[in-house]
């Protein structure tokens, strides 16, 4: 299929609790399912799916291509929705993209006239981060993803800065001190990683040919896991 503006798309992100899924036909919102619940996206991501095929009118066998969120984020429920993805895939045989949480998260200061900072709360006082460019609508990185101490990516920043993401309700208190007016901080709704909006930065992977075979799609964690840090930690003593 070369007309991507009928291309029918699964995405998928499970990378914090808030969870979501849509579908989009080419850079059309069909549908999307985002819950903000404390259980776990084992629990509801294979439900969601169903539940928006079925509102849609589609069969799986419908779609053209899938879409995860591939991280920085929560590594179980990276593992998740990727495996689910993958899962999907294979039986379907479709193409994959995986999109970072982090220019998904930009994908919601569109056209920004300042850089957007994706700042997601990474636990144990860290922060995922990048800063993006989104004043023509695709977020261009300025830098590379990071984990680190917010103080220390805050300190980072010059002049001002629209922040989005979970670390900005985390670390509200520090981004203002640190960065006072300097700091945008944009409504409670811009700082969720949305489905949809990880769908519309795969519909741009379509036309280039960008897409992975299901089996190739991995998750991007930056930091090394609890159980890989146990590992070290045994090797050296």
């Amino acid at each position: 299929m070369d007309d991507s503006k009928a291309v029918k798309i699964l995405a998928v992100d499970s990378s914090t609790l808030a969870g979501s899924v849509a579908l989009c036909e080419g850079p059309t919102l069909v549908a999307e399912s985002l819950l903000n619940v404390r259980s776990t996206h084992s629990e509801n991501l294979l439900g969601q799916i169903e539940t928006l095929l079925a509102a849609a009118g589609w069969a799986l066998d419908d779609l053209d291509l899938l879409a995860a969120v591939t991280g920085p984020g929560s590594f179980t429920g990276l593992r998740i929705g990727i495996a689910t993805v993958k899962g999907l895939a294979q039986v379907l045989e479709r193409p994959v993209v995986g999109v970072s949480s982090l220019q998904t998260l930009a994908m919601n200061a569109p056209l920004a006239s300042v850089p957007v900072c994706a700042f997601l709360d990474a636990r144990k006082k860290e922060v995922y981060t990048q800063l993006f460019d989104c004043q023509n609508g695709l977020p261009q990185p300025l830098g590379p993803a990071r984990v680190v101490p917010p103080a220390a990516a805050l300190e980072a920043l010059k002049g001002e800065v629209l922040f989005v993401g979970s670390g900005v309700a985390a670390y509200r208190t520090q981004i203002e001190e640190l960065m006072g007016e300097r700091a945008l901080l944009p409504p409670e709704f811009a700082h969720q990683v949305r489905a949809s909006q990880a769908a519309w930065l795969t519909l741009q992977c379509w036309p280039q040919g960008l897409t992975l075979p299901a089996g190739e799609l991995l998750p991007t964690y930056i930091r090394p896991s609890d159980a890989e840090l146990q590992r070290e930690k045994a090797i050296r003593s």
